[in-house]
């Protein structure tokens, strides 16, 4: 079976459309497909929407939030709710073709565990394709994962992912990277996008700002989740060689003053910028090195509780110690 969650926010106009869509997809490939939607607080008359459509199908589910609480959360309650092996998530608003389900399924066949979609020729404003160029480059900078469009709403993921990768805030752009920092394959595939028919985009500003800090996080989750100190550390014997090279400056020119006969009263040290610069130095790296240091001990304490690694696979059960197996049993009499 496959899975298709759908966050929906305000999209009334297109979810009988987008239905439709793969409801033919499904029938000309036999593909079992269940449709997940999640109505992120619309207030448009989408929640009566897609009960008119589960009614008339049975395949399609609906879960509805009491209040908006972001793209990210929507997904995560579609990823509880999903029962298909293979998860597809898409957007409502008919800019994601379905038509390519098919393509995404053909990737996958190649030892893929998410496959991403580029929406290489984009039918967006030139004030959002800019900023997501700058944004995807520099995902790809900070964590290695390089994907020409991270913030593509179409996607194919394994199920399983979802049991080790947690989403909240606004990391579902992120899912790739987190991915691939537990080990699983990620690729991606040319997507056809739409020109939007109905509504207008959620995109803003503020989703700039809050796609930086998000990557921020991220780099620090899956660069030094486990390893704080490695970063905080670092940062901190930063600051004190900056400011241990200052204070040495200092000295010397205060044993050089002195060896010339200036009084102290003349060198003013204490009033020189270096000197603030120096101190501000020594005190901001003691600052994150006690901070890398307490998030060590916290990372140690419930650490324990996460598993830091993902397994792929196990080998078949063997039997130790000498014992026999009824089935092993069952063979030795046949040869004998």
């Amino acid at each position: 079976m496959l899975s298709a969650v759908i966050p929906v926010y305000n999209e009334v106009e297109s979810l009988a459309e987008l239905v439709s869509e793969i409801d033919e997809v499904a029938r000309e490939n036999s593909y079992d497909i269940e449709i997940v939607f999640v109505d992120d607080g619309s207030t448009d008359g989408s929640w009566a929407e897609i009960e008119r459509l589960s009614v008339a199908d049975p395949r399609i589910r609906g879960i509805r939030f009491r209040r908006n609480f972001g793209k990210a959360a929507a997904l995560d309650a579609g990823f509880q709710e999903a029962r298909g092996e293979l998860v597809f998530t898409l957007d409502a608003d008919l800019q994601d073709d379905p038509h390519e389900i098919p393509n995404f399924l053909e990737a996958m066949e190649n030892n893929l565990d998410v496959v991403s979609g580029w929406k290489k020729v984009r039918h967006d404003p030139w004030h959002k394709v800019g900023p997501s160029r700058v944004f995807n480059w520099l995902v790809g900078f900070l964590t290695g994962v390089r994907l020409h469009d991270h913030n593509c709403g179409f996607k194919c993921y394994r199920r399983e992912i979802f049991d080790e990768v947690n989403i909240y805030g606004e990391l579902h752009r992120f899912v790739p990277v987190l991915a691939v920092a537990k080990g699983w394959q990620v690729g991606e595939i040319v997507v056809n996008h739409r020109a939007r028919q109905y509504g207008h985009s959620k995109y803003g500003v503020r989703r700039i700002v809050k796609g930086f800090l998000d990557l921020l996080t991220v780099y620090f989750l899956t660069g030094f989740g486990r390893r704080p100190q490695h970063l905080l550390g670092t940062l901190g014997l930063l600051g004190f060689a900056v400011g241990a090279v200052g204070v040495a400056l200092l000295s010397m020119m205060w044993i050089v003053s002195r060896l010339d006969g200036i009084s102290e009263n003349d060198l003013h040290l204490h009033e020189r910028a270096m000197f603030y610069y120096s101190m501000g130095a020594l005190l901001l790296g003691s600052q994150f090195l006690s901070v890398g240091l307490l998030a060590e001990m916290i990372t140690a304490f419930y650490g324990r509780e996460s598993e830091q690694y993902s397994i792929r696979e196990r080998t078949t059960d063997s039997p130790i110690d000498g014992t026999t197996t009824e089935s092993d049993a069952n063979e030795g009499s046949a040869d004998s």
